[in-house]
């Protein structure tokens, strides 16, 4: 049968590079480490690594069941962390990401507040993760629940991607463009306007989804000099450096005077923003989740 032991002696054999390192991390014999291995392999009946006197490497097989196995062992310790907190009266922690371009504004700011009430054994810890990332640590087990900026471009059989609400989309301008004192304008005015943010090649979210929305209306952003992700874009647009494109829950919390938000005529620019998480995950987020959209839905949150 294969152990827990021979899943954290593999996996930290992996990541230390080498027996020698691994044996000194663990505290144990490299004889004793090497033949745990071999009976893993046994059972398995496959070559997980490829060794010789000074190095080794994984096989095909070996990479794959690496990948698993840390899932397992992390799944794992948060399971053994969180019965201990529950089992001594302390407060269980859920992992929170949002994307940049999802803050946490009425609606849901409060309502996640709202939903803490309920259970008094719960704290968030919140954290700031583009969309895509987001996907990737829900489904390593370093997060639980993400709110995401749709699309995300790499499908997981493992995450579940439920719509919460759709977002208009508006233009970002400054105060002293021709077009900032414009309640409507249409994407086909944008078409010679420098963008001060651009799509990259491994993220999806809301630069992609503003990239697809141009090109189906003839035409790909001009790059500005100076690009930004979220955080910073509105500074980018107040400097005069070009425009973007952005929900309107960024337009609703800009401090800036300089920046004007026009709506965009055109019916298929909105967004959608998303929540994640596991389809295994835990009976605590599921049930916070649950919560969560319930309440949500009952804000009437839409458009």
């Amino acid at each position: 049968m294969i152990s827990i032991r021979q899943l954290r002696y593999f996996v930290e054999i992996v990541e230390a590079r080498g027996y020698t390192r691994a044996s000194e991390r663990l505290f144990i014999a490299q004889s004793a480490l090497s033949r745990q291995i071999k009976e893993l392999e046994a059972d398995l009946d496959v070559v997980l690594l490829k060794r010789d006197a000074k190095a080794f490497e994984l096989t095909q097989a070996g990479q794959d069941f690496y990948a698993r196995s840390r899932r397992i062992l992390l799944d794992l310790d948060r399971a053994v962390a969180q019965a201990r907190t529950i089992g001594k009266g302390e407060h269980g922690a859920l992992r929170l990401l949002h994307s940049s371009s999802v803050p946490l504004t009425a609606p849901l700011g409060p309502t996640l507040n709202d939903v803490l009430k309920d259970f008094p054994g719960i704290s968030l810890e919140i954290s700031q993760t583009p969309s895509e990332y987001q996907a990737r640590e829900i489904v390593e087990g370093s997060a639980d629940i993400g709110l995401a900026r749709l699309p995300i471009l790499r499908a997981n059989p493992d995450l579940e991607s439920t719509v919460l609400y759709r977002e208009r989309l508006v233009a970002a301008v400054p105060a002293g463009h021709r077009l900032a004192q414009r309640a409507e304008v249409e994407i086909a005015e944008l078409r010679d306007e420098f963008f001060v943010t651009v799509p990259h090649r491994d993220r999806g979210g809301l630069s992609y989804l503003v990239a697809e929305r141009c090109i189906a209306h003839g035409f790909y952003p001009r790059v500005a000099r100076a690009t930004s992700r979220k955080n910073s874009l509105l500074s980018l647009v107040n400097a005069g450096f070009g425009i973007a494109v952005v929900p309107q829950s960024m337009a609703s919390i800009s401090l800036s005077a300089g920046v004007s938000f026009p709506a965009l005529k055109d019916a298929d620019f909105h967004s959608e923003v998303a929540l994640l998480r596991r389809r295994d995950a835990p009976v605590m987020v599921q049930q916070f989740v649950e919560t969560f959209m319930s309440r949500l839905q009952q804000t009437g949150l839409g458009g």
